[in-house]
């Protein structure tokens, strides 16, 4: 492991297993840095933001490669919504052309095209480009990418709590039968395990607001790279580290 990476693994032990040929089911990651990484070239951010995606490409080859069957990416969160008109306008064009650009290879991998979040706040050209690579990878198998889109962590609670609400009222839901299975039913990622392995790049010590419901007993592995410096063997090292951890889900 470099001396650059942190990692944090709250109430678990180490055993000796570094085996990468048995990946987590679910790898979610946190791809920040990339305004970062423009600024120290003295590039526009948006040059970090393209760099970033040809990461993206990387570690979802590397993903499939490995067996992981899950791989969800912190995409664009509500809160970037609040940053210059130029830059989310340029975010929306990169999206688009990301989806189109990617595509072909989604389906010679064999990798299904997911997203979760308030989809409806994309331009309406990004939701057409993002329902066609959906639709159009619907049957694939080998690894599901998930785009977190117009996402944040409070609002996917408050989406459920409100869908949980509804239910209850029109007397299709009995309150008192409402559990974390039932509640984890009515979240965007209701199709999908909880990750095992949450990778965070750039050094940052939070979650950012990023599937707080499903990250309760994930394993964090926190690295200083920079997310378009972040390639298929930084994600070795991560599963590496993730294989060393004894899970126990908060038992004995």
């Amino acid at each position: 492991m470099s001396k650059d990476t942190v990692v944090l693994a709250p109430c678990v032990s180490f055993v000796l297993n570094s085996d990468v040929s048995k990946p987590p089911r679910h790898i979610a990651i946190i791809m920040d840095g990339n305004g970062r990484w423009a600024r120290e070239r003295g590039l526009p951010r948006i040059k970090g933001h393209e760099q970033g995606a040809h990461s993206v490409r990387a570690v979802t080859e590397a993903c499939a490669e490995l067996g992981v069957k899950f791989l969800t990416v912190y995409a664009f969160s509500t809160e970037n919504w609040k940053r210059p008109r130029e830059e989310i306008g340029a975010l929306m064009a990169l999206l688009e052309q990301f989806i189109a650009q990617e595509l072909p290879g989604l389906m010679e991998n064999n990798i299904r095209l997911q997203a979760i979040g308030r989809l409806a706040d994309l331009p309406n050209n990004c939701q057409r480009a993002l329902t066609n690579a959906i639709e159009t990878t619907a049957g694939n198998t080998a690894l599901t990418l998930i785009l977190a889109l117009s996402y944040s962590g409070r609002s996917e609670i408050i989406d459920a709590v409100r869908t949980l609400c509804c239910e209850a009222v029109a007397g299709r839901l009995d309150p008192e039968k409402v559990d974390a299975a039932r509640f984890s039913a009515a979240l965007y990622t209701r199709d999908f395990p909880d990750p095992d392995l949450l990778i965070r790049t750039s050094g940052e010590m939070r979650l950012s607001n990023f599937l707080l419901w499903q990250l309760s007993y994930t394993e964090i592995y926190v690295t200083e790279k920079l997310w378009p410096d972040f390639g298929k063997d930084d994600l070795r090292d991560a599963i590496a580290a993730y294989h060393k951890r004894e899970r126990r889900f908060g038992g004995v």
